[in-house]
């Protein structure tokens, strides 16, 4: 091999090397993709009960993500009095990413779960038609037994190829540090709770 060939050789080699650590770095450093216009939708899980409205979930996602995060929780709400209410919104605001946490008050009033289930599946419906992709974070079962996991979230989840978050409300609300009362996170659960929220999107990024 001539003096020329080889250090052509080594070039390629090089630039070969070169190639596969950048390749490498933006694998592992991407971020989760920036999104415009996010509404986090729900009820008082969302609305921050429990805390000041700086230290909602949304509020504390909007720092994580560097963008604004609109809070559209309302305390006592049902997923039926939700569905009835999203169009509105999503006409209003044209999210490219819609935050669904909702159902907390049809379990604790013991409404039918066959409903809930129809109400999310409306929901995600309706904002999939608005072109804004979904996030769907679980509710656990509230009971005077504890908490369980609803399976309907991640069916909900899995028939509509949605992103999903199915631990963390149940991690925050047995976790005594992490409540202001029975049902509803304190500051610092809210922030657990959009740490969560942020990895899940994160992932969901270097999954597309």
């Amino acid at each position: 091999m001539t003096t020329i060939q080889k250090t052509a050789l080594m070039l390629f080699v090089f630039a070969l090397l070169l190639f596969v650590l950048n390749d490498e770095h933006n694998t592992t450093t991407k971020e989760p993709q920036v999104y415009r216009n996010i509404v986090a939708f729900g009820d008082s899980l969302t609305f921050g009960f429990g805390a000041s409205a700086s230290q909602s979930y949304p509020a504390y996602l909007s720092q994580l993500l560097g963008v604004e995060v609109v809070n559209a929780g309302i305390n006592g709400e049902l997923s039926g009095e939700g569905l009835e209410r999203l169009p509105s919104l999503l006409e209003q605001y044209r999210p490219d990413l819609l935050i669904i946490c909702h159902g907390g008050n049809d379990i604790l009033q013991k409404r039918s779960l066959k409903q809930l289930q129809h109400n999310l599946e409306q929901m995600v419906m309706l904002a999939q038609d608005a072109s804004s992709e979904v996030l769907l974070v679980a509710v656990p079962n509230l009971s005077l037994f504890g908490l369980d996991a609803l399976a309907l979230y991640e069916q909900v989840a899995i028939r509509h190829a949605l992103a999903f978050e199915g631990e963390i409300l149940m991690q925050v609300l047995r976790d005594e540090h992490l409540k202001s009362d029975y049902v509803h996170p304190n500051a610092q659960g809210y922030a657990a709770i959009a740490r969560a929220l942020y990895v899940t999107l994160k992932k969901a990024a270097l999954e597309d």
